[in-house]
């Protein structure tokens, strides 16, 4: 039996690209957010003690949460995340390196 899947909440600025790339990257992977929270970067929210204190010490956006309790910030990081064990990442060693350059 296959582990449970756990929810997918994006938090992120929608006009940022790098908010984008892991937008797109979901999918392209077949995955789907459970929940988009929208920040305003320009009015501080993400530098709000909560948010600095539950989501991303350091006050950025995109960040995906998995579940409850884990938070991957950076869109490259949350992308590979997506991505892992589909099309998206090749199986061929330099071609995979060649993904990471």
């Amino acid at each position: 039996m296959s582990p449970a899947r756990q929810s997918l909440v994006l938090h992120q600025q929608a006009s940022s690209g790098n908010s984008y790339k892991v937008r797109l990257t979901a999918a392209l992977s077949g995955q789907k957010h459970d929940r988009l929270i929208e920040y305003d970067t320009f009015t501080g929210e993400t530098r709000t003690p909560a948010f600095l204190q539950q989501v991303n010490k350091n006050g950025r956006v995109p960040v995906l949460q998995i579940g409850t309790d884990k938070f991957l910030p950076e869109s490259n990081a949350a992308g590979y995340y997506l991505a892992t064990g589909t099309d998206l990442i090749p199986t061929d060693a330099f071609e995979h390196a060649q993904m990471l350059q």
